[in-house]
């Protein structure tokens, strides 16, 4: 049996795990945006897009590891989203980071798509499990006393 104190310290500890991997993944999304318009030779080549979505799967990962909880699962996505859309955001002279183009859409789908996946099969294989644990829980025997003749 864990004692109050030791239950305390693993919690806080995961809570703390949670917040450094929402930091991380506001940052993983700052970055994105960075290299976002980065070049090959003279090709746009925006390969951020997809380690931004390697990035958040890991983090995702991460954070399932540390708890069960659907909402702290999903908190590193969360991050990331608030610094694409912070990024999308004018600043005090009018300047904008993301632009209104393919790479802007490449970005949110490259980044959050499979992170996002990642958390709907998470859900759905918690939503079966639950089912295939008690899948009739009203049909069970009732005792004589139960049974009443209306």
């Amino acid at each position: 049996m864990i004692s109050k104190a030791a239950s305390n310290t693993v919690a806080l500890v995961s809570w703390a795990t949670v917040a450094v991997l929402v930091f991380d993944g506001f940052l993983s999304g700052i970055l994105s945006v960075f290299f976002l318009p980065t070049y090959l030779g003279s090709v746009q080549f925006p390969i951020s897009a997809v380690l931004g979505g390697i990035a958040n799967v890991a983090l995702i990962l991460a954070a399932r590891k540390v708890s069960d909880r659907p909402v702290w699962v999903a908190s590193p996505l969360v991050g990331w989203f608030v610094a694409v859309l912070a990024c999308m955001l004018g600043g005090p002279g009018g300047d904008v980071l993301l632009l209104a183009d393919w790479r802007t859409m490449l970005l949110i789908i490259a980044g959050a798509g499979p992170a996002g996946v990642l958390l709907f099969m998470f859900r759905m294989k918690a939503i079966t499990a639950h089912v295939h644990a008690d899948p009739h829980p009203a049909a069970r025997p009732r005792s004589s006393s139960e049974s009443t003749v209306r």
